[in-house]
């Protein structure tokens, strides 16, 4: 089945505007961004927490540390996905333990991805609390699971896929829906 772009849901303005916002409301839940640092999944979750941090500098003045999570080891779905899965490394360099962790990822669809992130950071240390920031979330969970800051709610069908597109990997900033 040949999958073919039904829809652009964010442009680069628009993911610009969710990534100002979800900063702005992870200051305002955590009351400021003392002991917050910010995680992002590998692989789009990293520059979405890069571009947070960024954003949350500029407003607060304030370095908040990015890590870096590789959460393939952790996932249920491990001998489904390939017989040598591809590992790209986990960069945490700093203790977690006592922080207010915001792990980043791009979609939040059945919630595997995230449980297995936040079995990751369990081995890591014990962190104070752990939130959730996602640029598109698009229903369907498996897992009782919801994110704490959410950039766009994008209800699809279970046949549709969200790309979300980051100019470290793909030469541009948006998300689009192929099905």
């Amino acid at each position: 089945m040949e999958m073919f772009e039904k829809a652009k849901i964010m442009d680069e303005k628009a993911m610009g505007r969710a990534i100002t916002r979800i900063a702005h409301e992870i200051i305002e839940k955590n009351k400021g961004v003392k002991d917050v640092v910010l995680i992002g999944i590998q692989r789009r979750g990293v520059p979405l927490a890069e571009r947070i941090a960024a954003k949350i500098k500029e407003v607060e003045d304030v370095k908040v540390p990015v890590g870096i999570l590789d959460i393939t080891l952790y996932r249920d779905d491990l001998s489904l996905l390939s017989e040598h899965p591809v590992i790209n490394g986990t960069d945490i360099d700093f203790s977690i333990t006592g922080k207010k962790i915001v792990l980043v990822d791009d979609v939040l669809y059945t919630g595997r991805t995230v449980r297995a992130a936040i079995d990751a950071i369990m081995d890591l240390g014990r962190a104070k609390m752990v939130q959730l920031a996602i640029l598109i979330d698009r229903g369907h969970r498996e897992l009782p699971i919801r994110a704490d800051f959410i950039g766009k709610n994008v209800p699809t069908s279970k046949n549709e896929v969200v790309h979300v597109k980051v100019d470290k990997f793909d030469g541009v900033n948006e998300v689009v829906i192929s099905g």
